[in-house]
């Protein structure tokens, strides 16, 4: 499985795509969620997706009918689920050693 460097912009992505990880959401929603900005999550979206952890599609719809432009949904792949399990038990495993703390702090 390819491996990423884990930023905390990258783990906070992560751990809301995991909340409900066969839920297809649109970037912007995931950015409200992880309390990122929409320029910091679509960066991740495409490396999440390049190493195969997301799978995406386009929104389909009439722009001026919807008053909306059209989304790109994302969803997690089983590799992506497993990744993104592992890289957070990582984050909190190097967290704990670091302070003693349990949970993270995000």
């Amino acid at each position: 499985m390819t491996s990423l460097r884990m930023t905390t912009p990258r783990l906070l992505a992560l751990r809301v795509l995991l909340e409900r990880p066969d839920e297809e959401r649109y970037g912007l929603s995931l950015a409200r969620e992880a309390g990122l900005e929409p320029g910091t999550i679509y960066p991740i979206l495409v490396a999440f997706e390049t190493v195969g952890w997301l799978a995406s599609r386009a929104d389909d719809v009439d722009v001026h009918i919807e008053g909306r432009p059209r989304r790109r949904y994302y969803r997690l792949t089983a590799d992506g689920v497993t990744a993104a399990r592992e890289a957070l038990a990582a984050a909190e495993k190097r967290r704990s050693a670091r302070t003693g703390a349990r949970k993270l702090a995000w």
